[in-house]
C-alpha cells in the first residue's frame, strides 16, 4: 500500500499550535525532533527535571482540559518560543533559560482564563526528555482518508491538525491503518519504521484547532461510525534517515516478525 507524504508538524511546546516543516531528520528509537520538547504545568504536577518520568498530560495546559489554548498562535526557533493572543499581544521567551520559561508563564497566566488553572502555571522540561501522551508513543502518523472518511459522517470538514500528529499521510484507503498489527514495518521515505499501536483519542480532538472551542464529540463520533476510538497510529524508528513534503508512504503486507 502506497501513499505519499503531505504534512510534517512539530509541537515544541505540549498542547500549542502545531508547527508545520518542510523535512524532519528521524534517528533510530528517537522521538521526532523538537516535538514536545516543554510543557506548562497547570498547578504541582510532580514532574522532577532531575528524575524525569512520564506523568499524565491531564497535569498539563493541554486542549483536552482548556479548548482556550488553541487561540494562542506560536512559532518556536532554535529554543526562542514566540507566542501571541488576539487582544493580549505576543511574548518571545528563551526557553532555554529560566528566566525565559519565567517570561512566558506569566504571560500565559493573563492569557488562559482563571478558572482553568488549578495553581500557578510553570514551564518545565528536562534533557532528553518528551512530554508524550503515551511514555513511548515516539512519532505519530494520521491516514487523512480516515479524517475526511469520518468527516463526511459527521456532515462536517475536519480539520486534521485537531488530531495533533507529526506526519500526515494521503493516498492511503480510509482506516487501512485499523487492519494494521503491531509490529508492521512503513516506509517513510527513507525511513523504515515499526507500528507501535493504534492511537486512542481523548477529548482533545473535541476542539477546533483554530477557533479554540469545542464543536465536535469526537470520541462519540469514533465510537458510533467506526465501533472504537482510535485515529493514527503511533510509530518507532527502525532506521533514520531524512523525510521530506512529498515522500513515499508505504506499507509492507507482512509484520516484519512475519
Amino acid at each position: 500500500m502506497i501513499g505519499s507524504i503531505s504534512g510534517l508538524y512539530r509541537y515544541p511546546v505540549k498542547g500549542f499550535t502545531p508547527e508545520p516543516i518542510p523535512m524532519a531528520a528521524l534517528q533510530a528509537h528517537g522521538c521526532f525532533p523538537d516535538d514536545r520538547l516543554y510543557a506548562v504545568e497547570n498547578g504541582p504536577s510532580g514532574f522532577d527535571p532531575a528524575t524525569p518520568a512520564f506523568i499524565s498530560k491531564s497535569r498539563f495546559t493541554v486542549l483536552a482540559h482548556i479548548p482556550q489554548v488553541a487561540q494562542i498562535r506560536t512559532r518556536y526557533d532554535d529554543g526562542v518560543f514566540h507566542a501571541e493572543k488576539p487582544g493580549q499581544g505576543d511574548v518571545v521567551a528563551d526557553l532555554r533559560t529560566q528566566d525565559g520559561r519565567d517570561g512566558l508563564a506569566a504571560w500565559l497566566e493573563a492569557a488562559i482564563d482563571e478558572e482553568h488553572r488549578r495553581g500557578p502555571l510553570r514551564v518545565v522540561h528536562a534533557p532528553g526528555h518528551r512530554f508524550m501522551d503515551h511514555p513511548q508513543g515516539h512519532v505519530s502518523v494520521l491516514n487523512l482518508a480516515s479524517v475526511e472518511a469520518l468527516g463526511k459522517k459527521l456532515g462536517k470538514t475536519l480539520d486534521p491538525l485537531r488530531f495533533r500528529a507529526n506526519i500526515h499521510v494521503s493516498g492511503w484507503p480510509a482506516w487501512a491503518e485499523v487492519e494494521f498489527d503491531p509490529g508492521r514495518r512503513m516506509r517513510l521515505g527513507p525511513v523504515e519504521v515499526e507500528l507501535f499501536k493504534p492511537i486512542v483519542r481523548c477529548a482533545a480532538t473535541h476542539v477546533d484547532p483554530t477557533a479554540g472551542v469545542r464543536d465536535v464529540e469526537m470520541i462519540d463520533a469514533l465510537r458510533r461510525f467506526e465501533g472504537h476510538i482510535h485515529c493514527g497510529l503511533y510509530v518507532h524508528v527502525v532506521a533514520g534517515g531524512v523525510v521530506s513534503m512529498g515522500d513515499r508512504a508505504e506499507v509492507e503486507l507482512m509484520k516484519a516478525n512475519a
